[in-house]
């Protein structure tokens, strides 16, 4: 499968750019800056050039023809203030799901978190509720698309240490935390298997389940 990642030099997608080449598919990254492009190349995908922020969604269909999926994994990032999660978290996602729409992609992964809600109140930090706005945004507006195959995936806060292989994929987990390592593994396994993922919000935490019988049991 050829599959393209918005956010491609993102920790998550650094990992699932490694699970999918060494499978055989084709991974293909969408990255900001060009210094980034040799990374992405080291885990064998294919790095494009292309600020989010810029391109319109007929260049963006330009980009995604011929592939058979597209990744959500791209975020303003620590350290950027209300805007840019409004133009990153939101609209650069549902720029991808115009653009799929225009090519012909119907298979959609977003990469959201446990508590998006576009109806988010302010709370102690207004940064981080605009990002849970922006985010709950760009979920409902995927879940109104009839002409996509979506799945929302809700991780838990993320940690940098090894992945285990054991989730807790369900529509509710809490939020528990979970291996970046291992959020990437389950994407992995939606992509491979995707029947019993289209058209929901799944949330996921560390657990005891491995990834696969995890994503069979949906």
């Amino acid at each position: 499968m050829r599959i393209v990642i918005a956010g491609g030099h993102g920790q998550i997608a650094l990992h699932l750019e490694r699970l999918l080449a060494d499978r055989g598919d084709t991974p293909v990254g969408l990255v900001r800056r060009a210094e980034h492009a040799d990374d992405l190349r080291r885990r064998g995908a294919e790095p494009v050039v292309l600020d989010l922020e810029a391109v319109d969604p007929k260049g963006l269909a330009a980009v995604l023809d011929g592939a058979d999926a597209v990744v959500f994994a791209a975020g303003a990032g620590p350290g950027s203030g209300a805007a840019r999660k409004d133009t990153v978290d939101r609209a650069a996602a549902v720029l991808l799901a115009d653009a799929a729409e225009l090519a012909g992609v119907r298979r959609y992964l977003m990469i959201s978190t446990v508590g998006a809600d576009a109806a988010a109140p302010d709370g102690a930090d207004p940064v981080f509720g605009a990002y849970l706005r922006a985010k709950g945004a760009a979920d409902d507006d995927l879940r109104a698309r009839a002409a996509l195959d979506w799945t929302v995936l809700r991780p838990g806060p993320l940690t940098d240490g090894p992945g285990t292989g054991r989730v807790l994929l369900a529509e509710r987990t809490g939020r528990g935390r979970v291996p970046r390592e291992d959020v990437a593994a389950v994407l992995a396994a939606l992509l491979t298997e995707p029947a019993p993922a289209v058209g929901r919000t799944l949330e996921l935490a560390a657990g005891e389940q491995p990834v696969a019988e995890a994503v069979a049991a949906l």
